[in-house]
């Protein structure tokens, strides 16, 4: 949607508001209050840069949003990976970019929370692929660059998103977030979604300095009616012969999740791609929430945020089946990588 669009929504909302106060006596005082209730109509972020936060290289999720990313999102400028393995999952990140024609996308190793943390892209990285930069701060400085507003879309724990607030405060005023992760009502009520849970306090911090973030909860990725298996079309595509490179890595990538984790990865994280650019599949309600020590979310109180409450799932899906059918996405002839 054109910016002049934006205007013309919140315009109109105003107006509708407006005229509810003045016959708030007749019964209209409520709907003037739920329409003021979201606060302005959020800015389009149409050609906004777009920065990936990932664990890419455990469940498969991580790497179909990347692909459908760099396959259809000329904006994405640069993935951050989380929950590191000695550089691994930017390594694998690094080759699965380079498949889809996007060496122009910049990748930086970010921090290790843990030992022991899962990988099911094991042998899939050539030698040839080097290692990344680990200089997380510079890279996402580099992509605000313009003083504009960039889209930070994270797909695993919000270490990295913290670590450049803690640094760089201000940039809170550049990033629009959308997380995938924590949960209202989570499976196992004794502790938090799993990217909350892996680092708690980095996502108290986050939520305490970025304005207005999207969060996009395991209560509505949570389905089996977005999960790929061995019988999906998706992974046959993969599979089938003639199929791209990437698409190649990708099937071996869910063979190895299939053999020792599950027989099934729901699209978390493509579906909080899609929330990311602004498409209509996820639908967010305004409330406030807190992460206790654990990360368990609770809500009622704290900070305001666009919560997911449900989502279209099979338009979903069919966006995301075109996005990996796309050939290389055409990035602007002006662009370079920061360096």
């Amino acid at each position: 949607m054109a910016q002049s669009e934006w205007d013309r929504v919140e315009a109109e909302r105003e107006e509708l508001a407006a005229r509810a106060e003045r016959y708030a006596n007749l019964g209209l005082g409520i709907h003037a209050e739920l329409l003021r209730a979201g606060g302005p109509v959020p800015p389009s972020l149409t050609n906004r840069p777009i920065i990936v936060d990932t664990d890419i290289g455990g469940d498969p999720d991580d790497a179909v949003a990347m692909v459908a990313a760099a396959l259809t999102v000329p904006e994405l400028k640069l993935v951050v990976t989380g929950d590191e393995i000695g550089g691994e999952r930017a390594r694998f990140a690094r080759y699965l970019l380079d498949l889809c024609g996007r060496p122009d996308v910049v990748v930086v190793a970010g921090r290790q929370l843990r030992e022991g943390a899962y990988f099911t892209a094991s042998g899939l990285v050539p030698d040839s692929v080097a290692s990344a930069d680990t200089d997380v701060l510079r890279m996402a400085e580099a992509a605000c660059a313009d003083g504009g507003l960039v889209r930070w879309v994270g797909m695993g724990p919000l270490s990295n998103l913290a670590d450049v607030l803690d640094v760089r405060p201000r940039l809170a005023r550049s990033f629009v977030l959308t997380q995938m992760g924590g949960a209202v009502r989570y499976r196992d009520p004794s502790r938090a979604e799993h990217n909350i849970r892996l680092d708690p306090q980095a996502a108290r911090d986050v939520l305490a300095i970025i304005s207005r973030p999207r969060f996009v909860t395991s209560d509505v990725t949570f389905t089996a009616e977005i999960e790929i298996d061995a019988r999906s079309g998706l992974y046959r595509r993969f599979a089938a012969p003639g199929a791209p490179a990437w698409a190649e890595v990708l099937r071996a990538h869910f063979d190895q999740w299939f053999a020792r984790y599950h027989p099934g990865s729901m699209q978390h994280d493509a579906l909080t791609l899609s929330a990311a650019l602004q498409l209509p599949f996820v639908d967010f309600h305004m409330r406030r929430i807190a992460f206790d020590s654990a990360g368990r979310m609770t809500v009622g109180d704290g900070k305001e945020v666009f919560l997911s409450r449900k989502a279209a799932y099979a338009p979903f899906l069919h966006w995301l089946e075109r996005g990996l059918s796309a050939s290389t996405v055409r990035t602007p002839q002006s662009h370079k990588p920061p360096r």
